[in-house]
């Protein structure tokens, strides 16, 4: 019988261990020679695991960390003078990357889907109610495709402006009583209530079948232990918390079970939304979004299997609710606090509303296009602070991309090989000096003219982008009318803060946090 003594115990694991190390050293050096060395990051960790984002800041050789891409911006590209960077990291296993920060090259990764397909491993996390729009790909795809895209009609559009008009108004008059002023320490506590009433058919009964106001927070409905306003919120602030822990360990803390909790609530409101329309025999001429998506599904189809099932509309429904709910709501509040730091262009804002409303109260949805100004603020503001940060890809074969050096122009090209991850760079684009004049500034008149529309890419790019921009915008603008229709946005004077430079203050109040989205 072989008895193994502790010393050669340890012989063996550091054996073990050290010959790990080594396999991954050579397959690390081996993946760098494959791109030939190609300017860029070299990491332990994989920016694209689960594992990196552990790592809120940037370590360097460690990992990207959560935040550098919203730290960064265009900086590293600036760094290594061409807007194609690589990124090459040995664990868990040797992954090459590339961030992409260069318009006609990101043009080109999007419009070639065969040779650029998704890479739906990185897309599981929104899936955690189902298969949905955004997490597939090819005849899946277009499968969801087919059911979405009917439900974001123009009909529905209109819908959404009159509900975002009224809503936004019913804050104004029942909450804030038509105060001369109100002061308001968390703005994006009031801009989620709204985006979420809007997204929510504003309380109908054929919404979410469930009354939601701003004082619903204590109202929980007959069979649920939190409402819908609490759960659609724990659901999207820890969603990576809950990638991260597995169910079985959900019980590990207070935040991990409120969590869980709060995934089987919402799961549990969404069956019922969809059960009540189904069963209510109540025909409407309304256009909400949801009653727009049951119908696209309940339509004739030549094959059953065409129809999605109650867990692949669960999933759209919460995709749909995650963005119309907490992006465009982020999106507004940014808005409104850069407004507040740059009072010349509310003012401008100010103008063109006023000009629009011709002495009318209130916009209506045939205004939505004169209201240019709010919609370059809007823009702006997407600019500034996308909600995303990448478009994600995957190269299916060996290929070459072309970038330029930006220090000398000259046409670089850029060796992709197979399985290679590529993440169209948000900010990257959003900030380039090539595309965007003083980039770092807040100028939305720059979107009332010629504007470089494939470096824009706040709503993905190409045929896999946004379904429901129309939607955000339509939404936003609305919103962002009204207020500033009665309003002037200042920045609250506190004592403490009263000698704080304008960059001192521009940051305290743009201070954000990044999980899925930008919030």
């Amino acid at each position: 019988m072989l008895s193994l003594t502790l010393p050669t115990v340890l012989v063996l694991f550091s054996s073990a261990s050290l010959l790990y190390v080594i396999r991954l050293l050579v397959n690390f050096v081996s993946e760098i020679q494959r791109i030939r060395n190609f300017p860029g990051r070299r990491y332990l960790l994989c920016p694209t695991s689960i594992y990196a984002v552990v790592f809120p800041f940037h370590v360097p050789y460690i990992a990207t960390g959560a935040k550098h891409p919203w730290i960064v911006k265009h900086d590293d590209f600036k760094r290594y003078k061409t807007d194609i960077i690589s990124n090459v990291s040995a664990w868990p296993r040797a992954q090459i990357s590339f961030d992409i920060a260069d318009a006609a090259a990101a043009k080109e990764v999007a419009a070639k889907r065969t040779l650029f397909p998704k890479p739906l491993e990185l897309y599981e996390l929104p899936e955690v109610f189902g298969s949905n729009i955004v997490g597939t790909e090819g005849d899946e795809w277009k499968r969801h495709r087919n059911i979405a895209y009917p439900a974001f009609s123009e009909p529905n559009n209109r819908f959404v402006w009159d509900e975002a008009v009224r809503i936004t108004l019913d804050m104004m008059d029942n909450v804030w009583k038509d105060a001369d002023e109100m002061n308001i320490d968390h703005a994006a506590e009031m801009t989620l209530t709204l985006a979420l009433l809007v997204i929510g058919s504003a309380g109908e009964p054929l919404g979410f079948g469930h009354e939601m106001s701003f004082s619903d927070d204590k109202d929980i409905p007959a069979g649920h232990t939190m409402s819908f306003k609490e759960s659609i919120h724990v659901v999207c602030v820890d969603m990576i918390l809950g990638a991260v822990v597995p169910s079985w360990l959900s019980w590990v803390s207070e935040r991990t079970r409120n969590h869980a909790r709060a995934v089987k609530e919402l799961r549990s409101y969404m069956q019922e939304m969809i059960d009540d329309r189904r069963t209510s025999g109540v025909k409407s001429d309304r256009c909400d979004l949801f009653r727009n998506l049951l119908d696209a599904n309940s339509g004739e189809f030549e094959r059953s299997d065409s129809r999605l099932s109650d867990n692949e509309l669960i999933g759209n429904i919460f995709i749909f609710l995650l963005a119309g709910h907490e992006t465009s709501a982020h999106s507004i509040c940014f808005a409104l606090a850069l407004l507040a730091l740059y009072p010349e262009e509310q003012d401008a804002t100010y103008r063109n509303i006023v000009s629009v409303l011709d002495g009318k109260s209130l916009p209506a949805y045939e205004d939505m296009n004169s209201l240019n100004y709010v919609l370059a603020v809007f823009y702006e503001t997407l600019r500034l602070f996308p909600p995303v940060g990448f478009v994600a890809k995957k190269a299916a074969e060996d290929t070459t991309l072309t970038t330029i050096n930006t220090e000398t122009n000259d046409v670089v090209n850029v060796p992709i090989p197979k399985n290679s991850m590529i993440t169209i760079y948000t900010n990257g684009l959003h900030y380039n000096p090539r595309y965007w004049e003083d980039p770092n500034e807040f100028k939305p008149k720059r979107f009332l003219k010629d504007w470089p529309r494939d470096a824009f890419v706040p709503f993905s790019i190409g045929q896999r982008s946004c379904v429901g921009r129309r939607f955000s915008e339509t939404e936003s603008i609305a919103i962002l009318a009204v207020i500033l229709s009665r309003y002037r946005i200042e920045v609250k004077a506190e004592p403490q803060f009263a000698s704080e430079t304008f960059e001192e203050r521009k940051a305290r109040v743009l201070s954000s946090k990044q999980g899925l989205t930008l919030t």
